[in-house]
């Protein structure tokens, strides 16, 4: 089975624990960059990541996109939504199916 795992600050992360999934509270962009190393090297199917953190691992984030599993989803922090996460989103949906189907409506 399948593990998941939650990446980020404390602050930003430290609810999810309460939910029954691993969290991995990371204060660096390097030591960021060595655990999602490690999530993606071990037995996870879902790494959430938050946006800020994201943005400074997009070299490491585009490594762990290169293989099935597993899938890296960026989250919001308490400092709020950068939008990073529905981009990525986007992105993936376009790979997918070769179109942007997703789209704003007003």
């Amino acid at each position: 089975m399948y593990k998941i795992g939650v990446l980020g600050d404390r602050d930003s992360i430290y609810g999810f624990a309460a939910l029954g999934l691993e969290v991995f509270p990371v204060s660096t962009p390097e030591d960021g960059a060595r655990a999602l190393r490690n999530l993606c090297d071990q037995n996870y199917g879902i790494v959430y990541i938050t946006e800020a953190m994201a943005e400074e691992l997009a070299p490491e984030l585009e490594r762990c996109r290169e293989n099935l599993l597993p899938a890296v989803i960026p989250i919001p922090g308490v400092h709020g939504n950068t939008g990073l996460g529905i981009n990525m989103v986007k992105r993936s949906v376009e790979q997918a199916v070769g179109s942007d189907i997703i789209f704003n409506q007003k």
